[in-house]
């Protein structure tokens, strides 16, 4: 919901206590009087804000993790609570990874749930080395790098079908001089978790107006990041839906406050007016539908 309406974005945007390269979303649970999915539990924090009506919520760790079969979501089949609450307007309950919870209507209700993003081992190290092999492959070192695999001391072999352990080896030397440091992971996750869901979509604005009379406007208005849009940095890049850029001594003393506060104010952009690339910058992002003019709902 925090992509399609401000009063959503604006809520989770209260939990920005927690970076937002952790933060995923904020979703809305709609049931009738006894109305739930189950006991079920996630692999991630979640933090359960009660907006209208009740919900009880029983919860605890379990013994028993096993899925009751047949079923499209992954209900416990012995769920065995500990405590039990009961949520009315403005009430949260956290829980923490793999607490399992049970939460039935009292009556007409609707819960925001606000969500971490954890990804699991196995992703960040399969993404991870994909982002490597990328880089790599972009890489201009030369034509070593780029060298093809080669064995001329291979000798005849009788047996065609079996992997030679020439090819076993040459390969494993290879493999040993990949390495990377903390330039390339902090890219990587700049990357990766700054770039939008598979369904994200930006909308530019209907009449898009030159550099010129956006600055002219912003200096009126001031702008801020589009709700869909997810700006990071470090102390080298800024990262903005999936792409990396250096963060120059000028970008660099307005890209982290753009980033934290996700908006200029009209007499802050007045300030930034000098600075070409900065502007340049940010009318870039307005063509793309990343950046609005206008202050915060």
């Amino acid at each position: 919901m925090n992509l399609h309406d401000d009063r959503a974005h604006a809520l989770m945007n209260r939990f920005r206590f927690i970076p937002d390269a952790r933060l995923d979303d904020l979703m809305i649970s709609y049931a009738t009087d006894g109305g739930g999915v189950g006991p079920h539990f996630d692999s991630y924090d979640v933090f359960l804000l009660q907006v209208h009506g009740k919900r009880r919520w029983r919860f605890g760790a379990q013994r028993d993790l096993s899925l009751k079969p047949g079923l499209p979501l992954k209900v416990l089949q012995h769920f065995e609570p500990a405590e039990e609450w009961v949520l009315e307007p403005g009430d949260m309950l956290y829980l923490p990874p793999h607490i399992a919870h049970d939460g039935i209507a009292e009556g007409e209700c609707m819960t925001a749930s606000i969500g971490f993003r954890a990804p699991s081992a196995h992703e960040l190290t399969a993404q991870f080395l994909y982002h490597l092999a990328e880089r790599m492959g972009d890489a201009s070192d030369g034509p070593k790098g780029n060298a093809r695999y080669r064995d001329p001391a291979q000798e005849p072999v009788s047996s065609p079908a079996a992997l030679p352990q020439l090819l076993i080896d040459r390969v494993g030397a290879i493999l040993a001089n990949v390495n990377w440091n903390e330039k390339d992971i902090a890219a990587f996750l700049g990357t990766y978790l700054s770039e939008p869901k598979a369904n994200v979509v930006f909308d530019p604005p209907e009449r898009v107006l030159n550099e010129q009379k956006f600055v002219e406007r912003a200096k009126k208005t001031g702008v801020r990041l589009d709700r869909k849009t997810i700006l990071l940095y470090d102390a080298r890049s800024f990262f903005v839906n999936g792409e990396a850029e250096l963060l120059s001594s000028k970008l660099k003393k307005w890209l982290p406050e753009l980033a934290d506060t996700r908006c200029l104010q009209a007499k802050r952009f007045v300030t930034l007016t000098d600075e070409s690339s900065m502007t340049a910058l940010l009318h870039e992002w307005y063509c793309a539908g990343w950046l609005r003019t206008g202050a915060l709902p």
